[in-house]
Order: structure tokens, then C-alpha cells, then sequence
């Protein structure tokens, strides 16, 4: 059964690194935050991805988060700047 609440954290972890960071966070860097293994966090980062939330997706056969929306991990032609700063991509 997935744990509803780790998949929400996990959701909120990634989405505030790229508004923190401009950049998805990885799985080890999840792992630290919410006190799992390494692996119990990268299952946790695809049990977000599996749960079907439109505009985020996975680069095909890895681990890494491609698309979160509204942001892109990969950089696109749609350039986001708050405040004068510029680090994120637009999907």
C-alpha cells in the first residue's frame, strides 16, 4: 500500500527545491530530508510519478525528475524571473 503522506512530502520536497533551487532535488537529497534510506527514497520519488499528477514526468528509464509542473528541470525556451532573478524554466 503507498503511503499517502510520504508521497505528499515527497511532492512538497520537490516542488520547493525548484522554487529554492531552480532544480529538482535527487533522491539523495529527498532521502536526507525526510529521514530514509536512499532507496526508500527514490521508491517514494517514483510512487510521486506513478500517482498519474499531470505535467511531471521522469527523463524515460532513470531517476532523474525531467518536468515538474509549472516548472521545467531542462532547460526550454520559456525563461521564469521573480524579482529580477532568473533560474527556472517554464514547461
Amino acid at each position: 500500500m503507498v503511503d499517502q503522506q510520504l508521497l505528499a512530502k515527497t511532492y512538497h520536497l520537490i516542488q520547493r527545491g525548484m522554487v529554492r533551487d531552480g532544480r529538482a532535488p535527487h533522491y539523495t537529497e529527498l532521502a536526507a530530508e525526510l529521514a530514509l534510506s536512499p532507496e526508500e527514497a527514490r521508491e517514494a520519488l517514483h510512487g510521486v510519478f506513478r500517482a498519474g499528477v499531470p505535467g511531471i514526468w521522469l527523463y524515460p528509464n532513470t531517476d532523474y525528475v525531467a518536468s515538474f509542473a509549472p516548472f521545467s528541470n531542462l532547460p526550454t525556451q520559456y525563461l521564469v524571473s521573480v524579482e529580477g532573478e532568473r533560474k527556472w524554466y517554464g514547461q
